[in-house]
């Protein structure tokens, strides 16, 4: 008993925290249409101005140096003190403006999109206009979609502490069974994002059974490691996004041992997937959508997980048609990466952006809302359109001439799924060492900033040192 009271009192206010993130609706497509917009818009805006940097790539000694494997990488000081430098400009460019439309400066989205899509515009259009030698792309296709899968990370870290806040709009949050919050994004555009780039996009050969345990069994190390340490401290967990025991790791993980076991040839994945999708929303049409949104749950394991179990059906069929996309995009025989230029990925990714929001809009209206929860056909579409919405407006920077890319990026780069742990293992630690709940606007902006900068310098000392964190 004394050992449970200790327990409950690391985190006291579970209850309402809990409360607080549950029962949600979301907000308008509308709305997330344009919100998507802004961190993009900023991260080109980003790109133009590190092509003005002149700080150039110099080894320790002083030496100009060259990066092989990042060309298009922003020339950096290997000085530490420059380097924490050009990483806090990074930070003050990027992060900051996204932390205050995303929470102080929430109301005004729509003219927030506009003003930075006319800023991004103008930017282009002269710098467009005054280069005589530009050739119809300055960043690589390969360090675009880098640049996408970034900000993906990224803004999923930010989210994921700000939810606790006050400051944070609720209409943001995840929706409780129906709906479009912000954060209904995240977990399918994890999966969309590793699936666009994935092995089976790039038509490599399916790997040995062994290799597909041990690429396998971090994920579900992770998966173990977050469900024993949030029951050690009694932390917050909203039971009815993924079930009682059941997590985002344990889904990503069971997403890749389906694409193990069944392997699908590129060209065909895009097809699997539809009808895998087709079949999972006829049966939750027809009677396992009741199941699902039901608060009674039995003692099995399946009906005590039966959101996160039964959801991984939309999740691999979200997955599969992710690498037919990223196939035919990127990869294949066809691919815009044959042409020679970023000019046709860019009208094909916005074309497709354009069909998957219409898509999404008719299924949205006439057969089923949009369910994260179930992650129901009109949800995969809706995380597809935002998603290649996303990686288009990346794409903007191609007419930056001269754009470089940010060292926030590379040092996210490449250590993606390291630097997610460590933004949840810092919003576990924030949770239990505050009241979050009764937290003012300021306290709760000036802790987000704190938290953000600090995972930024941590993940950016760890590239500088040369550390890379490979789960999988």
């Amino acid at each position: 008993m004394n050992s449970l009271t200790h327990f409950n009192s690391l985190n006291p206010n579970k209850h309402l925290k809990e409360k607080f993130v549950s029962n949600l609706s979301g907000s308008s497509m509308l709305e997330i249409a344009a919100l998507s917009l802004i961190p993009p818009l900023l991260l080109v805006l980003r790109h133009a101005i590190c092509s003005s940097d002149q700080t150039g790539n110099l080894s320790s000694n002083g030496k100009r140096v060259s990066t092989k494997k990042d060309d298009d990488a922003t020339a950096v000081s290997k000085k530490l003190g420059a380097y924490l430098t050009t990483m806090t400009v990074d930070f003050l460019s990027i992060i900051l403006p996204i932390l205050l439309f995303f929470t102080v400066l929430s109301q005004w989205t729509f003219v927030s999109a506009i003003l930075l899509s006319l800023v991004v515009f103008t930017v282009a259009a002269k710098r467009f206009t005054s280069s005589t030698s530009y050739a119809g792309g300055s960043l690589s296709l390969r360090t675009n979609i880098s640049s996408y899968r970034v900000l993906v990370m990224l803004v999923t870290c930010l989210c994921i502490l700000a939810v606790d806040f006050r400051i944070f709009p609720r209409r943001f949050a995840k929706t409780e069974t129906f709906g479009t919050g912000l954060m209904d994004l995240g977990v399918g555009s994890f999966i969309v994002a590793n699936a666009l780039v994935s092995r089976n996009a790039r038509g490599v050969s399916s790997m040995s059974w062994k290799n597909a345990i041990q690429s396998t069994s971090p994920l579900l190390l992770l998966g173990f490691g977050r469900l024993f340490s949030t029951r050690s401290v009694d932390y917050q967990v909203h039971i009815g996004e993924y079930g009682v025991h059941w997590n985002f790791f344990f889904t990503l993980a069971s997403v890749a041992i389906l694409t193990t076991i069944i392997n699908i040839r590129p060209r065909y994945s895009g097809i699997v997937g539809l009808a895998i999708l087709s079949g999972y929303q006829f049966w939750l049409s027809h009677g396992l959508n009741a199941y699902l949104l039901s608060e009674e749950r039995g003692t099995d394991i399946l009906s005590k997980n039966k959101e996160g179990i039964f959801s991984i059906l939309g999740y691999w069929g979200m997955y599969l048609v992710g690498v037919q996309l990223g196939n035919f995009l990127f990869f294949g025989n066809n691919s815009s990466t044959t042409v020679g230029s970023n000019k046709w990925a860019r009208i094909r990714i916005l074309v497709l952006s354009v069909i998957f929001w219409s898509i999404t809009i008719l299924l949205d209206r006439h057969v089923e809302r949009v369910s994260r929860r179930m992650c129901n056909l009109a949800y995969v579409t809706l995380v597809l359109a935002q998603n290649l919405q996303v990686l288009a407006v990346v794409m903007l920077s191609d007419y930056m001439v001269g754009s470089k890319v940010s060292v926030l990026e590379e040092a996210l780069n490449r250590n993606l799924l390291a630097a997610f742990l460590l933004a949840n293992i810092l919003t576990g630690l924030v949770n239990l060492s505050m009241d979050t709940l009764s937290a003012s606007s300021f306290l709760a902006l000036v802790v987000l900033l704190l938290y953000a900068y600090l995972l930024s310098i941590l993940t950016g000392l760890a590239d500088f040192y040369g550390v890379r964190l490979k789960f999988w």
